[in-house]
């Protein structure tokens, strides 16, 4: 492990060779991830307002072009190539996203898009040390005070203590190892501790994936709570856009006059006219679209992928939904027969 004592001069020293982006307030008082320059200072947010997941998935992006002569149509390659850049201060919940995502993006049929900003991203996290009342990733085994990503760093009483978990994390942590000192691990230990001692002290420290998880789609598609909890939903999309483990995304084309761009923004399966094909929209009323969110997230996901869940407690959803309904009201529901 490594003790470094002077943050400002780390960051210096990585947005020297590469990008640097971390946790940033912005205007309303919300975090949001900033690229790095002198004079920008860290935010103090447990978490950010929007995941990390927006540097290998990106809200919208630009797929290709077409250029059209008469019957000749060129198909131009609009990828540029990507540069070596660095995340600071990912949460535990946010890094187990990211091993989410490469199930879906980086199996056959690979996406590439996201494989080059997965290759070319570092992702350094840091370990939690003011849980809120809406964090659950303990539910889903993922540990605040242990999370993973190349590197990982603990806020101690006198800096950071640093341990490298990847290549890439030994890479970078080589290459300011001029701001760096050998350390042992007795005060990560004694961060850990009293952090684990808060999240077992949290409202929803006790929630239990008991109920939902592969194999049961059988015997909870049709179960009639599904009306109850999804009569208020409005189907704005918030949780799906807060979400750091959704994945849904629509392809578009736009004439610009001088030809046509393609490219993919973040879509909803929250949303009427989501997947709607020429006969209509294969789920016709909000309890089915509600149902296919958490099924998916619950039962469809961890039965395709070795009982990993598609959720990974952030809270970001508790948080941000207008009507309060959530996923832990799901999970709660289905557990008991409704009687929560």
């Amino acid at each position: 492990m490594k003790k470094l004592t002077n943050l400002n001069a780390f960051f210096a020293a990585i947005a020297a060779k590469q990008a640097l982006y971390l946790p940033v307030d912005n205007a309303v008082g919300k975090a949001e991830y900033k690229k790095w320059q002198e004079g920008t200072v860290m935010s103090d947010a447990l978490n950010t307002a929007r995941s990390a997941k927006d540097f290998f998935f990106p809200q919208t992006e630009n797929l290709m072009e077409f250029k059209m002569e008469g019957k000749r149509i060129d198909v131009i390659d609009t990828r540029e190539a990507c540069e070596d850049f660095v995340i600071f201060g990912v949460r535990a919940c946010d890094a187990a996203s990211f091993d989410i995502l490469d199930r879906v993006y980086l199996v056959d049929p690979v996406d590439s898009y996201y494989k080059n900003r997965r290759e070319h991203g570092t992702v350094v996290t840091l370990a939690c040390s003011r849980p809120a009342e809406t964090c659950f990733c303990g539910t889903f085994g993922i540990d605040a005070a242990d999370p993973k990503g190349d590197v990982t760093a603990w806020k101690v009483e006198d800096g950071y203590v640093l341990r490298a978990n990847t290549e890439k994390g030994e890479a970078l942590l080589a290459s300011v190892s001029d701001l760096l000192t050998d350390t042992d691990d007795t005060a990560v230990k004694a961060e850990q501790e009293k952090l684990r001692a808060i999240m077992e002290k949290l409202p929803l420290a006790n929630l239990t994936t008991d109920g939902v998880g592969e194999g049961l789609t059988k015997e909870l598609f049709d179960r009639p709570e599904w009306a109850a909890l999804s009569e208020s939903c409005i189907g704005c999309g918030t949780c799906t856009f807060v979400c750091p483990t959704c994945q849904c995304y629509d392809i578009r084309d736009f004439d610009t006059g001088h030809g046509i761009k393609r490219f993919r923004c973040w879509d909803s399966c929250m949303y009427s006219d989501f997947t709607k094909m020429a006969h209509g929209n294969p789920r016709v009323s909000q309890l089915e679209r509600f149902r296919q969110r958490f099924m998916h997230k619950l039962v469809y996901f961890p039965d395709n992928n070795d009982g990993i869940f598609g959720c990974v407690g952030c809270g970001r959803c508790l948080a941000s939904c207008p009507i309060s309904m959530n996923i832990v009201k799901v999970m709660k529901t289905l557990a008991k027969g409704g009687n929560q």
